[in-house]
């Protein structure tokens, strides 16, 4: 039983349970009142999981359609479900029904468990497919079980089968923002040594507590907060979405020790001023930076506005899902860098003639990569190489062994025979004091092939005009890269995982400057 529990994802906080049995675990902040989860009463909800859906005949292996937002029960429906040897497909719930159809018959879905508020669409979908099986939290639509209902009449026993190592944990799908969703398999194994050295390396403690505030569906969230925490007994805050005062106000009221975000989260917070100066921040000890671009300028900002370290992580869903972090010999890691390879993982980065080198894109090989794409042999062939996963992120190494995040190897493109990449131009324009955000996409020229046009969001008493932005990056900047387009928003649009979604700031920008681009210099 206990070789069994060890080996299964679903018991990951399995040691923490008879150490902290009344100590609270999740605190659930999307409710009209907070929602405090003891960890014997997780544990025995995550039995109760497992028992319901093996006895609605889902077996190892079943997959089914996971649409929940952040709530404790996202927790105990994750891995309760693993427990069983079930495979939870956690989708992104900002997605359209075209999009949910798709990922929920790719994956063969057998049964639904949805909250019919976060994602609207996928009553729809499920209904128009007919799963068999669906469980809906309330309110649950006509022709669904009440989720709880049935969960509270399903005793909190269960005994888990044997998996192989190589047993499918769970399939969450890629953003798609290059094509469709792309489904990432991973292991129990491989995601269990990831908890493990997170645990043996950069150890947490039973006093910590994180918050989370993106989506639980995001590897963010659970590797920034859920994992660390809860097999060291810690406590996880969970807030429902971002929203920068409220983010604010719980960080401080909670006492949480650990925090992150994206960057676009950081950007926000930072323009709450008076908050950030009457709350206290005592109990905090980091916040971390990830899961997009980092400019060295909001880190130092960052930094600065709360007291404490500020560290950019790095990682992919595919790729383990973090393999670079801060060196256990306590050096301090420099701006701009993710840190080190990790202890028990490899990493190197391949130029374009496939050699090592110091710049050139970052491939990885551990454990916890996937072992392939969902129905997907080609792509396997393209990204998966003797265990190695071609990450398609460009990095740097300095020689000091710290990585450096240099952009998407796809982002990069050509304007009259120059290379320009996106990241670079949103960093110059970050060292302008009146920039408070950016995104930068090419758009079609007739003669240069591409430009680069840029979306800005000033600072809060920004007195600078488009034409003093751009003069800035002519002078500060080669003249081949500077922005030939510049348009002022409130703010950036935002994907499902509050990623700055560029395929939407591109959209924009077609239609502002599409038709005038050619007059661009």
């Amino acid at each position: 039983m206990t070789d069994r529990r060890r080996d299964n994802l679903g018991y990951f906080f399995n040691d923490a349970v008879p150490r902290f049995p009344t100590k609270t675990a999740i605190i659930d902040l999307s409710g009209a009142t907070p929602r405090e989860v003891a960890y014997r009463e997780l544990d025995e909800r995550h039995d109760r999981v497992a028992a319901l859906l093996t006895a609605r005949g889902l077996r190892p292996g079943n997959r089914f359609v996971m649409a929940v937002g952040n709530r404790f029960e996202f927790v105990e429906i994750m891995y309760g479900a693993m427990r069983a040897g079930i495979v939870p497909v956690p989708i992104n719930t900002k997605l359209g029904a075209e999009t949910l159809d798709y990922i929920v018959r790719n994956a063969g879905c057998v049964a639904a468990v949805v909250e019919p508020g976060a994602c609207p669409p996928i009553v729809g979908v499920v209904d128009a497919i007919g799963l068999p099986n669906k469980l809906a939290l309330d309110p649950a639509p006509a022709g669904w079980e009440r989720y709880e209902s049935v969960l509270q009449s399903t005793p909190p026993r269960f005994d888990p089968p044997e998996l192989a190592p190589d047993h499918m944990s769970f399939l969450p799908y890629t953003s798609g923002s290059t094509g469709r969703p792309k489904g990432v398999v991973l292991t129990h194994a491989g995601q269990l040594w990831w908890i493990r050295c997170v645990n043996k390396y950069w150890p947490t403690t039973s006093e910590d507590r994180a918050l989370a505030a993106v989506p639980l569906y995001h590897k963010n969230a659970m590797a920034g907060a859920v994992k660390p925490m809860l097999p060291m007994g810690g406590s996880v805050v969970i807030l429902p979405n971002f929203e920068p005062r409220r983010f604010l106000q719980v960080l401080s009221h909670y006492r949480c020790t650990h925090a992150g975000g994206v960057p676009a989260v950081f950007t926000l917070m930072l323009q709450q001023k008076d908050l950030i100066e009457s709350l206290d921040f005592s109990a905090l000890k980091v916040l971390k930076i990830g899961s997009a671009p980092v400019q060295e300028e909001l880190m130092i900002a960052v930094e600065k506005a709360f007291g404490v370290a500020v560290g950019e992580s790095y990682g992919l869903t595919e790729g383990g899902p973090v393999m670079i972090g801060p060196p256990l010999d306590g050096r301090k890691v420099p701006f701009g860098s993710c840190g080190v390879a990790w202890p028990e993982g490899e990493v190197k980065i391949v130029d374009a003639a496939g050699q090592d080198s110091d710049y050139g894109e970052l491939w990885v090989r551990n454990p916890g990569v996937t072992p392939g794409y969902y129905k997907l042999p080609e792509v396997n062939k393209q990204r998966l190489v003797d265990g190695w996963l071609r990450t398609g992120d460009l990095f740097s190494r300095d020689k000091d062994g710290f990585y450096y995040f240099r952009g998407r190897t796809d982002d990069m493109f050509k304007s009259g025979g120059e290379s320009v990449y996106p990241k670079e131009v949103e960093n110059l324009l970050l060292t302008h004091p009146d920039v408070a955000d950016v995104s930068v996409v090419p758009l079609p020229h007739p003669t240069k092939g591409e430009v680069p046009v840029a979306m800005v969001v000033l600072a809060k008493g920004a007195r600078s005009t488009i034409e003093d932005l751009k003069a800035y990056s002519l002078k500060n900047g080669p003249a081949y890269a500077h922005p030939r387009r510049i348009l002022v928003v409130p703010e950036l649009p935002l994907n499902g995982a509050a990623k700055i979604d560029r395929l939407e700031v591109k959209r924009r920008l077609a239609a502002e400057f599409g038709a005038s681009i050619g007059s661009a210099g």
